[in-house]
């Protein structure tokens, strides 16, 4: 061990010189800090979070035609659509829709499978819930969207 290798170690420098750095980022103009309930996050562009099945503005219909195949696409198999067959037009009609979120990757294969364009992974990033029964979405949940909690002072 060299002198100025047991000086640096006696007169803690590397110590004092990291401190110094954490200190220089402590002046208030530097730090910024976003005051979460009361002002909305901005989200990045392509960011992924909560699903959404498409409506018909018009006919407020759902725009799925449970065709399943974002169903077969998901790879944690949490997508469950079960259909009948409408007699009279002979067409299948979505009977009802479950998306697990407890689960969900996010990774967007659902949305790039259905070829309506009715199933979209929104911006929507509050997503928490106290039950796991609450991460099950149905129909219903899904055309509708998150309803986040409005929070004002």
């Amino acid at each position: 061990m060299t002198f100025k290798e047991l000086t640096r170690k006696v007169l803690l420098l590397d110590l004092l010189q990291g401190l110094a750095l954490t200190f220089r980022y402590q002046n208030p103009k530097e730090i910024y800090t976003e005051q979460y309930p009361l002002q909305r996050p901005r989200v990045a562009e392509r960011y992924r979070g909560a699903p959404r099945l498409g409506v018909n503005a018009e006919t407020n219909e759902t725009l799925c035609i449970a065709c399943d195949l974002c169903a077969l696409a998901c790879p944690e198999h949490l997508i469950v659509v079960t259909s009948e067959r409408n007699p009279n037009t002979r067409r299948k009609e979505l009977t009802t829709f479950t998306y697990d979120l407890s689960r969900c990757m996010f990774c967007g294969l659902c949305e790039d499978a259905c070829p309506t364009d009715c199933l979209e992974l929104t911006q929507d990033f509050e997503l928490a819930s106290y039950s796991r029964e609450g991460m099950i979405w149905d129909r219903t949940t899904l055309e509708r969207g998150p309803q986040p909690t409005k929070y004002e002072r």
